[in-house]
């Protein structure tokens, strides 16, 4: 492990950060992307100080494969377009390059000064550029050309702890970014980490300011957690924090409201994170189908019908999600695959799998069994009267 220096104001030469080599910090070269790697090392072959930043170098830490590989430069949004042809600008309030392949994007973004407000485009030095992320354990940068990684803030003892830390002050972290206590907790989950009680009780006194998140962003996010392979955690964790209302105010109310439904939702969850962690990233529609199918089937409106309009179901469906904003064709391919899987996404019955019996009160028994015989009911009538494949009407 070496040293990095940079002088002070005064001119005394003082230590910045920790360079990690390889015997060191361990990663598995062998997990790099090639394209990542390529981009880092012409970068600096122009004189540009540059590194693969942010997750991917946490996960390589944790040992995992990374699914997107960002780099961070000292070259500015010109310059880099100068240098790939297979390049565009993107972001009005902070420009990014997305550096585009066939079967991936990668994402470039300039160091950014201390002095710039909120996403301006002023540019800095990467001593400054770390202090602007959010978490020690993303703010890594590694140079593949000599294997080593560049700590400015302790994030590979974080990281080896487990522990969360943020790299902004607590009383600006998720003003500045509501959203990071979406990704707190999801780094949380999938990774292992404890979140600090400092982290936990800014949480709480910060997460009204989620409400004032773009539902579009929103909607990136939400994608993003049932695409994780721990949704179901991650969605439970919200659930403490009384911060899924601000993602998803329908289902958190029911959730809220309603033991079965939670119960219920967060089994079929973990359905899901199975399946993603054994199939790799899924479509959106797919992804809707785990989330919508208890409540269209079982808990919303349509509970005593034996038979759902299409039109009726993809109107409730919607409302249901409400502000998040999937595709049209999203939303209706996911309330086609309920409909044509109903009889196999009612036998899953995951919520008996849920939580074992002592966890639960007494009367939290008896609601949970009583709404199992009150579904059980309405099941075998319905196959009684009209049979499972016709208890609803597509287009």
């Amino acid at each position: 492990m070496r040293k990095r220096y940079t002088r002070s104001r005064s001119g005394k030469l003082v230590q910045a950060a920790l360079v990690y080599t390889g015997e060191d910090h361990g990663i598995r070269t062998r997990d790099l992307d090639h394209d990542a790697v390529k981009v880092v090392r012409r970068l600096q072959q122009h004189g540009h100080e540059t590194y693969i930043v942010g997750g991917a170098v946490r996960d390589l830490l944790l040992g995992k494969v990374p699914k997107d590989f960002d780099i961070s430069s000292a070259a500015t949004p010109a310059q880099i377009r100068k240098l790939f042809r297979n390049s565009r600008v993107i972001g009005k309030r902070f420009r990014l390059v997305h550096l585009l392949f066939r079967d991936k994007v990668i994402e470039v973004s300039t160091f950014r000064s201390l002095d710039a407000e909120g996403f301006k485009n002023v540019y800095g030095t990467v001593e400054e550029d770390v202090q602007r992320r959010d978490f020690t354990a993303n703010a890594l940068f590694y140079n593949p050309r000599e294997n080593s990684v560049v700590d400015f803030v302790g994030g590979v003892e974080h990281i080896r702890k487990k522990v969360l830390r943020p790299v902004i002050p607590l009383n600006r972290i998720f003003v500045e970014d509501p959203v990071r206590i979406i990704r707190a907790i999801k780094y949380a989950e999938t990774g292992g980490f404890k979140l600090p009680w400092t982290v936990r009780r800014r949480i709480k006194v910060d997460r009204e300011n989620m409400a004032s998140v773009p539902s579009s962003r929103m909607t990136e996010e939400l994608f993003k957690i049932l695409n994780s392979g721990a949704a179901a955690p991650i969605i439970d964790r919200l659930l403490g924090f009384d911060a899924f209302q601000y993602v998803l105010p329908n289902p958190a109310t029911l959730a809220v409201s309603d033991r079965a439904f939670r119960d219920k939702l967060l089994a079929r969850l973990r359905l899901l994170d199975g399946k993603r962690q054994e199939q790799g990233s899924l479509e959106r529609k797919d992804l809707l189908v785990y989330l919508g199918a208890d409540y269209l089937l079982e808990f919303g409106p349509f509970e005593n019908q034996q038979r759902i309009p299409f039109r009726d179901g993809y109107f409730a469906f919607k409302e249901f999600l409400q502000p998040v904003t999937p595709a049209n064709r999203e939303v209706e391919g996911a309330l086609r695959e309920i409909f044509r899987n109903k009889g196999r996404l009612l036998r899953e019955e995951p919520s008996e799998h849920h939580r074992s019996e002592h966890h639960r009160s007494g009367d939290e028994k008896g609601t949970a069994e009583a709404s199992r015989r009150r579904r059980r009911r309405r099941r075998g009538g319905r196959r009684r009267s009209s049979g499972e494949g016709s208890a609803v009407t597509s287009p």
